[in-house]
């Protein structure tokens, strides 16, 4: 069995570290947190390991994974350089979605193979995680060899793996962010519209379940452009205006979401065919930023 030393035994590592160790994908060898404490109470939760302070306390593994936040990515990597632990052809790589694996390079100028993993997943409880973890999609990248490795790990703990350019990370990490974390957003954008047409919040957010969850199974059954619906999909280009008007008196930046998402939906409105063209040119018009 390969072995595996971890820097940064935060939600993601310990996550992805019981799941190897559990499932015998990797031996979990060395566990490097930022105080020593924290390093056992990851090990406590992998079921495995040993926690150690410092880089010079890391011993050399089959591969190396960084999971720590994205801006010490490059700076571990350095000091896992300077501990002197890489062996040619070892793995290392971070879990970082928004950074390419070329942010490791010092480690492949060592012998390593470099990549880059990242799962996508919610990890806000680590113990769930692991429960749920079956299904979910990783992208991976960087060297060949790394990337088959850490795709066969995967495949183990149930996951589906998918390719992505390493130079165009930041933008597939700006989609997974649009789609989960400002979905989130959004709908607390929605509330509070709602919370100023004189609706509570409780109200509001039961009224929001139904026509939320109608919507987010039309989208995957029929697609963005079929399930599309509302005034801009039938071309009311006066409920347009006069929302936009109404939310600008109230609330701007609420008013500038309208109005962003609101040329997107002109985009699907046009390519279903169902509206008048000239009103959703009118539309389109009146959603523009003065």
């Amino acid at each position: 069995m390969k072995t595996i030393d971890i820097v940064g035994g935060g939600k993601v590592g310990k996550t992805l570290a019981r799941l190897w160790s559990v499932g015998q994908v990797f031996g979990v060898r060395c566990v490097l947190n930022r105080s020593l404490q924290s390093a056992t109470e990851a090990v406590d939760f992998i079921g495995a390991g040993r926690p150690i302070e410092s880089y010079a306390d890391l011993e050399p593994a089959d591969l190396t994974m960084i999971s720590t936040p994205d801006e010490a990515i490059e700076q571990c990597c350095l000091r896992l350089c300077e501990a002197g632990v890489l062996r040619p052809g070892t793995i290392v790589f971070h879990c970082a979605g928004s950074l390419s694996s070329e942010l490791l390079a010092p480690a492949r100028s060592q012998g390593a193979l470099i990549a880059g993993l990242h799962p996508v997943k919610s990890f806000a409880d680590p113990a769930t995680a692991v429960e749920t973890f079956a299904g979910t999609f990783c992208a991976v990248e960087g060297d060949r060899p790394a990337r088959e490795t850490l795709e066969d790990a995967m495949h183990g703990c149930g996951a589906k793996c998918f390719h992505v350019e390493p130079d165009q990370k930041t933008i597939y990490h700006a989609a997974t962010v649009i789609v989960c974390n400002y979905l989130v957003a959004l709908m607390e954008a929605g509330l509070r519209c709602f919370e100023q047409s004189g609706m509570s919040r409780e109200t509001a957010t039961e009224v929001m379940e139904p026509i939320v969850s109608g919507t987010v199974g039309n989208l995957f059954e029929l697609g963005p452009v079929g399930a599309l619906t509302g005034p801009i999909a039938r071309g009311e280009r006066r409920v347009v205006q006069r929302q936009c008007e109404a939310l600008g008196r109230w609330d701007e930046d609420i008013e500038a979401i309208y109005k962003s998402l609101g040329r997107l939906a002109v985009e699907l409105s046009a390519a279903a065919g169902n509206a008048d063209p000239e009103a959703l040119a009118a539309i389109e018009q009146s959603l523009k930023f003065e």
